[in-house]
């Protein structure tokens, strides 16, 4: 039991020391990940219906 609250302990302790983000910085942060993401998913839509059309096309010669 005693090793379990010096882990807690040590946890508590490590995160005292976290710099979190402003409110503004997580704003900025979020915007940036959810258009990346957005991006990569139009990206390999557009990959993905070529190579189906690609394979369509091939497969209709």
């Amino acid at each position: 039991m005693g090793k379990i609250r010096e882990f807690f302990s040590g946890v508590v302790s490590e995160m005292r020391k976290v710099s979190w983000p402003k409110r503004k910085e997580l704003t900025k942060y979020t915007v940036v990940v959810l258009s990346t993401v957005v991006f990569m998913a139009l990206f390999f839509v557009v990959i993905d219906l070529g190579i189906s059309e690609l394979f369509r096309w091939f497969l209709s010669i």
